[in-house]
C-alpha cells in the first residue's frame, strides 16, 4: 500500500490577536515569526528539506469551517489526488475541491469527530 500521511505538515489555531500570539512565541520561545507564522526546517530519513508551518488564525476566519473547532491540523502527504480517490471511496467527506500551488498541493477532509483536515503534497524545495 501507497504511503497515506508522511508527517504533520502544519499546526492551525484561532486565537483573538494573531499578531500579539506570534510575538509572545518569538519573545518567549525563540520563533522564527513571520505573516503567516513560523515555518520549521527539518530533514526526513532520506535527508530532504522538509517545512512544517505553525500558523496562529484570527478567532473568526472561516478556514476551519465547516468545522466548529479552534484548531485544523495539516498533513503531509504523497499522491493528495489519488489520496483523497481513495478516501472518497472510503466514505470519507471530502471538503472543497484540490487546489494547487507552486509550494504543493491541498485537499481537504473531515474526521469521524467533523474536525477538517488538511492534507498537503507539499514541494518543499519552493518554501526553503
Amino acid at each position: 500500500m501507497k504511503k497515506r500521511v508522511t508527517g504533520i505538515g502544519g499546526l492551525f489555531f484561532k486565537t483573538k490577536d494573531p499578531e500579539q500570539t506570534k510575538n509572545w512565541y518569538k519573545k518567549h520561545l525563540g520563533f522564527n515569526t513571520d505573516d503567516y507564522g513560523c515555518t520549521f526546517l527539518w530533514k526526513d530519513k532520506e535527508g530532504n528539506e522538509c517545512s512544517t508551518q505553525w500558523s496562529p488564525f484570527k478567532e473568526d476566519t472561516e478556514y476551519f469551517a465547516p468545522s466548529k473547532k479552534d484548531f485544523m491540523f495539516n498533513y503531509r502527504v504523497e499522491n493528495l489526488k489519488e489520496l483523497l480517490a481513495t478516501l472518497q471511496a472510503e466514505g470519507v467527506t471530502v471538503v472543497g475541491q484540490m487546489e494547487e500551488y507552486d509550494y504543493g498541493k491541498f485537499g481537504w477532509i473531515l474526521d469521524n469527530d467533523g474536525n477538517k483536515i488538511e492534507l498537503w503534497e507539499p514541494v518543499d524545495q519552493a518554501l526553503l
